[in-house]
């Protein structure tokens, strides 16, 4: 397996699928399910994990991750090369793998979303002095990544470099993602 060639399937998947949840975030459908996955739940008196982790992104992103990596899976059942480099499934496999990955990246988001609720931290605001500000920014770029990858690594043997490469690029492309929704009016800040 060649480690970049790993991080590359799975930056490459990863950006189908956000392509895919932000054309599903924008439509009037995806509305009627924003239904808070905490249930409007509390703990300590604070939302569990507030209005802003609803159903919607759940019912699009994993199954667009799992169509995703199918469908590169099919690009590279027909290269001999990239078949050398990647992991030895067939396409269903990937697309099982990428059912796994979307719901390892989906779930790697509620802890800290629970933390931030429980540090008195609005849904989708940041803390106001600049060391919370930047430590949150990272984690918020680090969490659904982490989360992802964790995922795949339980389901199949995951090159350390691979996790480093997607450390170091994933978040560039997971801030990319924040922004184009926050300039298409689906999040309310760009962070």
């Amino acid at each position: 397996m060649n480690p970049l060639a790993c991080a590359g399937f799975l930056v490459v998947t990863f950006v189908l699928a956000g392509a895919a949840q932000t054309v599903w975030l924008r439509s009037r459908l995806s509305d009627r399910l924003a239904l808070p996955l905490d249930l409007g739940k509390t703990f300590r008196g604070r939302r569990i994990l507030g209005a802003n982790k609803t159903l919607r992104g759940f019912v699009v992103m994993v199954p667009a991750t799992a169509l995703s990596f199918f469908a590169v899976g099919l690009l590279v059942a027909r290269s001999e090369a990239l078949n050398t480099m990647l992991w030895s499934l067939s396409p269903v496999g990937y697309g099982m793998l990428g059912l796994v990955a979307g719901l390892g990246f989906m779930l790697g988001e509620l802890p800290n979303s629970f933390m931030k609720r429980q540090l008195g931290i609005p849904p989708g605001e940041s803390p106001r002095r600049w060391p919370a500000k930047i430590t949150t920014f990272i984690i918020d770029r680090l969490d659904s990544i982490v989360g992802m990858l964790a995922a795949v690594t339980l389901a199949v043997p995951t090159p350390w470099k691979t996790w480093l490469y997607v450390v170091l690029f994933g978040p560039a492309v997971h801030w990319s993602f924040s922004l184009v929704l926050y300039a298409i009016g689906v999040k309310e800040r760009p962070a």
